[in-house]
C-alpha cells in the first residue's frame, strides 16, 4: 500500500509504512519503506535514520543516493559528499551508481560548483544515443546544470534527449533500447572544450525495535495460504479411522 500510495498520497503512504514498522521494524524492507515516504514528505531527519538503519541491518548501500539527498534536504551538500565518497561506486548497481551521480551534483551546485556541478555526470552511462531506465533523469540532470552555466544551446540538446528517451521506453519492455533514429530531427551534440572533470538507528514513534519477526509470523502466513474450512467434510483417512473404531 505504501508503494501504491507514495506519488498520490505521500503521507498516508507513509502511515502504513509506520504501521508495518510498528508489526516489523526489525526487517530492512519495512524500514527502507518508512524511509522512502519519510523522504517523499521532506522529513529529511526520519529518512536519513531509517536509510542508516535499513543499511545496517541489510548490509546494502543501494539507498546511497537517497542518503546523499537527504543529507543535501537537511542543509549538509558537505556531509552529502562525505557519504558519497565512502562507497565504492565501482561495486554499486548502475542504476544506482547513476543516481549517485546525480545527487552528487546536486550537493555540488548546493556549494555553487558549477563546473564540478557538471563534471560529476560525465560518466560512462551519459550516452546521448541509448535509453535506459536512468537515462531521462541523467540527461534532465545534465541540462539543468548546462542551463546554471548559461550554455543553453546545449541544454536543449540534452533536454531533447532526456524527452525522446523517455518517451522511447515507454513503449517496450526491454531494459535497453537504441533511440538513435528518433534523434534524426534533433540537432547534433554542441562540442566544447571546457567540461570539468553519524548514525542513529532509533526507530520512529511507536517503538519497533522490540517488534521481533518469530515464527508466529510463517503459521499464519501458511494459515492464510491454506485456510481451513471448518464446514468442509472430513478427508477420507479421517473417515477411514472412523470406520476402523
Amino acid at each position: 500500500m505504501a508503494a501504491r500510495l507514495i506519488d498520490e498520497d505521500p503521507e498516508r503512504a507513509h502511515q502504513h509504512a509506520l504501521a508495518a514498522s510498528r508489526r516489523a521494524g526489525r526487517v530492512a524492507v519495512v524500514r527502507e519503506s518508512v524511509a522512502i515516504t519519510a523522504y517523499a514528505m521532506g522529513d529529511f531527519a526520519l529518512a536519513l535514520r531509517e536509510l542508516r538503519t535499513y543499511r545496517r541491518i541489510s548490509g546494502n548501500d543501494d539507498q546511497i543516493a537517497l542518503i546523499v539527498d537527504s543529507e543535501r534536504g537537511m542543509g549538509r551538500p558537505d556531509r552529502a559528499l562525505e557519504e558519497a565518497r565512502s562507497v565504492d561506486r565501482s561495486a554499486l548497481p548502475t542504476p544506482t551508481r547513476v543516481a549517485l551521480a546525480i545527487a552528487m551534483s546536486g550537493a555540488r551546485l548546493d556549494r555553487g560548483e558549477l563546473e564540478l556541478a557538471l563534471g560529476e555526470l560525465e560518466i560512462p552511462e551519459l550516452n546521448p544515443d541509448l535509453a535506459f531506465e536512468w537515462s531521462p533523469a541523467l540527461f534532465d540532470a545534465r541540462a539543468a546544470v548546462l542551463e546554471d552555466l548559461g550554455r543553453t544551446d546545449e541544454a536543449a540538446f540534452w533536454r531533447e534527449r532526456a524527452e525522446v528517451a523517455s518517451a522511447a521506453l515507454g513503449h517496450g519492455d526491454d531494459d535497453e533500447m537504441i533511440i538513435e533514429d528518433a534523434y534524426e530531427d534533433l540537432p547534433d551534440d554542441p562540442q566544447t572544450d571546457d567540461d570539468a572533470e553519524t548514525d542513529d538507528d532509533a526507530a520512529p514513534e511507536d517503538p519497533t525495535e522490540d517488534s521481533a519477526v518469530d515464527g508466529s509470523v510463517a503459521e499464519e502466513q501458511r494459515a492464510e495460504a491454506d485456510p481451513v474450512d471448518p464446514a468442509a467434510p472430513a478427508s477420507d483417512d479421517a473417515e477411514d479411522a472412523e470406520r476402523a473404531e
